[in-house]
């Protein structure tokens, strides 16, 4: 499926339907109602099904939250949406507030009376995230309250089905490690955890653990699932067995039985007695309040599964090598194109994200984008998560410089790239920005550090040429990436508020950037792997190093050379070495010469 250009909105929502919904409501004896962006899993991405906020409100982005009570409504949004949910929300009905900032429960807390009543559906809210909202209610004398069915979908007209796609295997030959021996380290992480069980609540973890992708949600291979693992015993999958293929049926056979979905809250009652491992952070404030009412004892804790799942086994890791190999030969092909096509003046953002998915899928590998690509020309640039649409189609002019950020679902990795490059002749300052942000990147590339260094504390690595001129990018510099998963992976991440210790195996992006509103935009993003780096003469500690598996020339035009220290340029020489090594074989014969014209040193 091509990545769609229409504003999914369907243009603005506000009065109607927010009054639809303050009626129905107020009918229930409620005096407002909250209402995420997010589904029963939490996870990024959530089928049509479950889009409640961009129905009533328009808004469509990955991240937000609605509070609807009598009088008033707001949306909360973060930093990255400010200008699309401006666009997309009739800001006369919902006040516009920052996710950060100004949180829902601080809004809460000052706008409800005493004696209200809140409702919120316990499904789609965690169990942490239920908690502040409980705290805000109490703080205005009010009264959150659990509503039996969603109160949006009962004014939904015409609201889509669930999503039912196949449920298939993913073979050991990707994977690595059988699904068995997976849930016996899950069985070992319980027994050390003190739990007798643990509910299993986030996609990935579930399709990581039983070895089984899915299709119901865009760009993540993953089902819509729950599990139960018992440390004794085999698990427990909700998930309509007619979905399932005979390959993954095969694979399951006395590891897993499979129930229906309707069938989860009974099976949760039916752990009475037992101590149960939940994850507050993901785990849905219905899964606790089922398990406590059937008399379990709830343990809180990590998904057993995030740790694990993040650590990739040496399958995985050469299956990301593999990838990315395929995936730069595929982006070498469209910036040859680019290049070739870019000074007509007729081009557009839609034109090269069409283009680049275009050539991933010649690969005849491409399962699917790992995400809506971020094709972005001069001052869409500076919106760093900025989605074209139909609307915000701008074409790549002359003297700019144009940000594409995308990346790629195979059966045997996940990609996810940046690559920013001049059309035309770049400003200094635009050539300056680049430099600092290359300079960033390599800092991060070059990096060894010790066992138990966390992304925080690589974090400012990247940062420095940037602070040196007086400037800052406001996101994190690297997110953990998937196995043929989630392009956005959970623990580990490179950010001032990365905690997780860095471990080998952990695949994390390297994307520094700058951003000037209304002007450009800058970032250069590869995939790095962590591993454990040889021993030198007189080292005491136990060492590792960033291994980088993303392979694409990084545009020479852009890079103030005088910027750059001996090794920092060492690096980049030796990087484009290896670009022209590992992808020439891959490309077209018309295609070499024009890498070898890219990857020349500087």
């Amino acid at each position: 499926m091509f990545q769609k250009f229409k504003d999914q909105s369907e243009g603005q929502h506000g009065r109607e339907r927010t009054d639809m919904l303050q009626r129905h409501i107020r009918d229930l004896g409620l005096d407002g109602f909250v209402v995420p962006r997010s589904d029963e899993h939490q996870g990024e991405y959530v089928g049509p099904h479950s889009e409640r906020l961009a129905w009533l409100t328009g808004f469509t982005g990955s991240a937000g939250t609605a509070v609807v009570l009598q009088d008033k409504a707001a949306i909360f949004i973060d930093g990255r949406y400010t200008l699309q949910a401006r666009e997309q929300t009739d800001t006369k009905t919902f006040e516009q507030c920052d996710l950060v900032a100004q949180p829902p429960a601080d809004w809460i807390a000052r706008n409800l009376q005493s004696g209200h009543k809140l409702g919120f559906d316990p499904w789609l809210h965690t169990v942490n995230g239920a908690r502040r909202l409980e705290i805000a209610c109490k703080k205005a004398g009010a009264k959150l309250v659990a509503v039996d069915a969603n109160a949006v979908d009962a004014v939904w007209s015409g609201r889509p089905a669930a999503p039912h796609s196949d449920v298939f295997s993913q073979p050991t030959q990707y994977a690595g490690v059988a699904a068995g021996a997976k849930t016996n380290i899950l069985r070992d992480a319980l027994a050390e955890a003190g739990a007798d069980a643990a509910v299993l609540t986030v996609p990935e973890s579930i399709a990581w653990a039983f070895n089984i992708r899915g299709k119901d949600v865009p760009h993540t291979p993953v089902m819509l699932a729950f599990a139960i693992l018992r440390r004794t015993g085999e698990a427990e999958l909700f998930i309509d067995k007619d979905r399932v293929q005979e390959d993954a049926l095969r694979q399951l056979d006395g590891l897993a039985v499979f129930h229906a979905p309707a069938e989860f809250p009974g099976r949760l009652k039916a752990l009475s007695g037992l101590k149960v491992l939940i994850d507050p952070a993901w785990c849905a404030k219905a899964i606790e309040t089922a398990l406590k009412d059937g008399g379990a004892e709830v343990v809180t804790g990590s998904d057993p599964c995030l740790l694990p799942k993040a650590r990739k086994n040496p399958v995985e890791q050469e299956g990301a090598r593999l990838a990315h190999i395929r995936d730069g030969a595929a982006m070498v092909r469209f910036l040859r194109w680019l290049d070739e096509n870019v000074g007509s003046g007729e081009l557009t953002e839609i034109d090269a994200a069409v283009e680049l998915e275009s050539c991933r899928r010649a690969t005849g590998e491409l399962q699917e984008i790992s995400f809506d690509s971020i094709s972005a020309a001069g001052p869409n640039a500076a919106l760093p998560h900025y989605r074209v649409t139909e609307g915000s189609n701008q074409k790549l002019e002359t003297g700019n410089v144009y940000l594409i950020d995308s990346g790629g679902q195979y059966l045997d990795g996940t990609t996810d790239i940046t690559r920013t490059v001049a059309i035309g002749a770049p400003s200094d300052e635009m050539r300056d920005r680049y430099t600092r942000v290359l300079k960033g990147h390599i800092a991060i590339a070059r990096a060894r550090f010790p066992k138990g260094t966390t992304g925080a504390q690589l974090d400012t690595l990247a940062r420095l040429a940037l602070w040196e001129a007086g400037v800052d990018f406001a996101h994190g510099t690297g997110h953990g990436v998937g196995s043929y998963l989630s392009v956005h992976e959970g623990p580990q991440r490179i950010a001032k508020t990365g905690m997780v210790p860095l471990e080998p195996g952990m695949i994390i992006s390297n994307e520094p950037g700058y951003y000037k509103p209304g002007e450009f935009g800058i970032r250069i993003e590869n995939l790095v792997i962590v591993q454990p780096s040889a021993k030198r003469a007189g080292e005491e500690c136990e060492m590792y190093e960033l291994e980088t598996i993303t392979f694409c020339p990084i545009d020479t035009s852009l890079v103030d050379v005088s910027l750059l220290s001996v090794e920092e340029r060492t690096w980049f020489n030796d990087y484009h070495a290896d670009v022209q090594q590992k992808l020439s074989a891959s490309v077209r014969k018309e295609e070499v010469n024009w890498l070898k014209s890219m990857t020349i040193p500087i």
